[in-house]
């Protein structure tokens, strides 16, 4: 069953010109667009910069507004719903973004920046069972109890990508937005977030949406793949399809361009 449908999804931003600031035109970021994500898989999205890919995953999440189609969420069109209709599905749709320093606030430690989510979404917690379930989230992306006390700037990239994980899985959510989650980082920390994401997938039943301009890092870990340019959605496929038939002019332009990734 599908956990996502999109419809139609546009997400226009306007252009406007002049001492009126009239509307002359729209930069189509996304036009267009249909897909579904099912329950428990990932949905691999490629393009290039400025694709309309990043505008897709934070239109999903209402981070950016629509202009028009539908964001079906098991079997409801979040895309109408008010910021109150809308808050109890919050925690179940989260992000991990593409530069976790960025991403994590430099004054927190991580049992601050990891506890905060349980705090605003699992109120009835108390101090020492938010500390034992962060201290938990940190074990299951792979970064040890003893870290919770440190900084963001005393972690690698990696490690630091580990905590943005660690914080979205926090409100137990049911589908993530991975936004170039691996494209600042070294070819070799790549395969090991990537292989922790698909760990994490198959121990809690998670659907992604998996957004990167490198398509052989999509193919290790996506189902089905999407390819975008210029707001569209020019070829739709398996994954294994999409690398051994692809179809349309700019998907093999793609995959000319890409080293192999490593497992």
């Amino acid at each position: 069953m599908a956990l996502i449908e999109v419809r139609n999804l546009k997400t226009y931003f306007p252009v406007r010109s002049g001492v009126l600031r009239r509307h002359v035109d729209d930069i189509r970021a996304v036009d267009d667009v249909s897909f579904s994500i099912e329950e428990g898989t990932t949905v691999g999205l490629v393009g290039e910069s400025g694709s309309g890919k990043s505008t897709i995953g934070k239109t999903l999440l209402k981070l950016t507004p629509a202009t028009s189609g539908e964001v079906v969420y098991a079997g409801r069109n979040i895309l109408p719903l008010d910021e109150n209709e809308f808050r109890p599905m919050r925690r179940e749709l989260q992000m991990i973004f593409q530069d976790p320093f960025g991403s994590l606030n430099p004054r927190h430690s991580i049992l601050q920046i990891v506890g905060e989510a349980l705090e605003i979404h699992f109120p009835r917690l108390n101090k020492s069972e938010r500390q034992d379930r962060v201290v938990s989230l940190l074990e299951k992306v792979g970064l040890k109890p003893e870290m919770a006390k440190r900084y963001p700037h005393e972690f690698s990239g990696g490690q630091r990508q580990r905590i943005g994980i660690a914080r979205a899985l926090a409100v137990e959510p049911r589908f993530i937005v991975c936004d170039e989650p691996v494209s600042a980082l070294d070819v070799s920390v790549q395969a090991q977030i990537v292989n922790l994401l698909q760990d994490l997938q198959e121990q809690l039943g998670l659907s992604y949406l998996f957004i990167a301009h490198d398509l052989a890092v999509v193919e290790h870990i996506s189902d089905h793949v999407l390819v975008m340019h210029h707001g569209k959605i020019v070829e739709s496929a398996s994954a294994a399809e999409i690398y051994e038939n692809p179809k349309h002019e700019y998907t093999r332009k793609l995959l000319a361009a890409v080293p192999k990734f490593s497992h």
